[in-house]
């Protein structure tokens, strides 16, 4: 998915700040939301639970963060290891 029709799709989904808003029903607009979500992360880096935690709050006003973590590794865009102890962007 482009980053363009990403944007095109988070019409309604997101605020003017880039806040998503609510968790879509539709795959198509979950995806969406996922890509979108794993730009706020660095490459390259590892998260605690509680750093990828904070950054879903941020970036999330419908209070589910734990959902989109669960997402966003269901989905192979975050990769945690063995122990949970850390998270990471899913290297493709």
């Amino acid at each position: 998915m482009t980053e363009s029709e990403i944007n095109i799709i988070l019409k309604s989904i997101r605020d003017d700040e880039g806040i998503i808003i609510r968790w879509p029903k539709k795959k198509e607009e979950k995806l969406a939301v996922l890509e979108y979500l794993i730009t706020k992360f660095e490459e390259d880096k590892k998260y605690k639970e509680l750093e990828v935690n904070m950054i879903l709050k941020r970036w999330n006003s419908f209070g589910d963060h734990a959902l989109l973590r669960r997402e966003l590794y269901d989905n192979f865009l975050l990769d945690r290891s063995p122990d949970g102890s850390w998270y990471e962007v899913h290297k493709k």
